[in-house]
C-alpha cells in the first residue's frame, strides 16, 4: 500500500482509503529510535559552548530554519540595504523614521515571549511530576505487596496496576495534540513481554478503545482497588493497611487525571494568535528601522551593514526561538526530542517492581 498522507493509503487498486488510526503511528523500533535521541539529548547540557553550538537536532536553528517570517525579516532588510547603496540621496522617509521608537514594541513582544515561555514550561514540569508520581505509587504498592501479600496476590496486583500505567498513556491520544503512543505497538509490546494481563482479561475489557480514552485505565485502577478490597476481604491485610494501599491506588488515578487534564486544555490559541501577530508586525519593523538608520549613499559602509543584518538576524533568533520553545512545552508527550522520555519511566517502573516482587535477603541469624 503507497503512503497519501497522514491518515490514507492506497489499496492495491490505487483508491484511497482511510488508515486505521493506530497506524499512523509509530511502531514501537520508531519510538525507540526517539528515545535514544531523546537520552543522547539530555546528555549535550553540560557539554562546552563550542560543542553544544554546533548540534542541529533538538535546537532552535530547526525551527528557524522553518520559519518563514524570518526569511521575510531579512529580505527586507537586505532589500532596503541595496536600494541604499544604489543612491546618492538620503530618502524623505529616512528622516521621517527617526521619530519613531520601535523599541517600546519589542520590550512589550519580550515581556509576552518571556511569560509564554515560563507558563508553558510551569505546564511542563508539572507534567513531569505527574508522570513521575505515577510511577512513585506504582512502586509504592509493588514494594508493600511484597511484604504483606502473598506472591500470587502481590503480582496480580502489580500487573493490573502496570497495565494502568502503560495503557494511560495511550489513552493520551484522544485528546489534546495525541501521543505517539498506541495499542497496537506500544501497549501491546509490553503486555506480550511483561504479560501484564492475560488473554482472558484483555476479553473482559475488549469494550473499551483504549487508543481513544482513559477508560481503559481507568477500568484497571478499578480492578487494582478490587485485588485489594478482596484480600482484606480474606484477611490477607486488616483495614489500616487496605488503606494504605486504596491511598496510593487514588494518588496514582489523580496524578494520571492531572496528566489528562493538562493535555485537554492547553495554552488559550487567543494568546498564541497574539504573540504570533505581534510577532509578524514587529520583525518587520525592525527589520526596516534597522536598515533605514545604517545608512545611505555615500554613508553607507558595507562592514556597517553587515553588522546590523547580523542584528537583525539575532532579533529573529530571539523572537521565533523563544516562540518556538514554548510552543514546543505545550505537549510534553508527543514524538519531540525534548518531550518527556515515556518508555524510560514504564521501563523503568517495570524493571524495579520485578526487583521489589522477587527480593529475598539472608534469614536472620543470631550475632555474637
Amino acid at each position: 500500500m503507497v503512503s497519501t498522507g497522514d491518515e490514507f493509503v492506497e489499496n492495491a487498486q490505487g483508491v484511497p482509503v482511510k488508515m486505521e488510526e493506530s497506524e499512523t503511528r509509530p511502531t514501537f523500533e520508531e519510538l525507540m529510535k526517539t528515545q535514544r535521541l531523546r537520552s543522547a539529548v539530555l546528555l549535550r547540557a553540560e557539554l562546552p559552548f563550542y560543542k553544544i553550538i554546533m548540534y542541529w537536532s533538538g535546537t532552535c536553528l530547526k525551527a528557524i530554519s522553518t520559519d518563514l517570517l524570518v526569511y521575510i525579516t531579512m529580505a527586507i532588510y537586505i532589500g532596503i540595504r541595496i536600494f541604499a547603496n544604489n543612491i546618492n540621496y538620503i530618502p524623505e522617509s529616512a528622516t521621517l523614521l527617526e521619530q519613531t521608537n520601535i523599541g517600546i514594541l519589542g520590550g512589550f513582544l519580550s515581556f509576552f515571549l518571556v511569560l509564554f515561555v515560563n507558563q508553558t514550561n510551569g505546564r511542563f514540569l508539572d507534567m513531569y511530576g505527574f508522570a513521575k508520581a505515577c510511577s512513585g505509587r506504582i512502586q509504592d504498592v509493588a514494594g508493600l505487596a511484597r511484604v504483606q501479600l502473598p506472591a500470587d496476590v502481590a503480582k496480580r496486583l502489580v500487573r493490573h496496576f502496570n497495565a494502568a500505567q502503560v495503557s494511560g498513556y495511550v489513552g493520551l491520544n484522544a485528546i489534546g495534540h495525541g501521543s505517539p503512543y498506541s495499542k497496537k505497538f506500544f501497549f501491546n509490546h509490553y503486555n506480550q513481554k511483561h504479560q501484564l494481563l492475560t488473554t482472558e482479561e484483555m476479553r473482559m475489557l475488549d469494550h473499551h478503545d483504549m487508543d481513544k480514552g482513559g477508560l481503559f485505565m481507568k477500568e484497571m485502577v478499578t480492578w487494582c482497588q478490587e485485588d485489594i478490597a478482596k484480600a482484606h476481604k480474606d484477611g490477607l491485610i486488616d483495614t489500616y493497611k487496605e488503606q494504605l494501599f486504596q491511598d496510593r491506588i487514588l494518588a496514582f488515578r489523580a496524578a494520571m487525571d492531572g496528566m489528562y487534564d493538562y493535555s485537554d486544555q492547553p495554552p488559550h490559541f487567543f494568546y498564541i494568535h497574539f504573540l504570533v501577530l505581534l510577532s509578524a508586525l514587529y520583525l518587520p519593523l525592525f527589520a526596516i528601522d534597522t536598515a533605514y538608520a545604517a545608512g545611505w549613499g555615500d554613508e553607507t559602509y558595507i562592514g556597517l551593514d553587515i553588522l546590523n543584518g547580523i542584528i537583525v538576524f539575532l532579533q529573529c533568533i530571539f523572537v521565533v526561538g523563544l516562540r518556538s520553545l514554548g510552543t514546543n512545552m505545550i505537549d510534553p508527550f508527543g514524538e519531540d526530542l525534548e518531550d518527556l522520555s515515556v518508555i524510560l519511566y514504564v521501563e523503568a517502573t517495570l524493571e524495579i517492581c520485578d526487583t521489589i516482587l522477587n527480593s529475598q535477603q539472608p534469614s536472620g541469624q543470631k550475632t555474637v
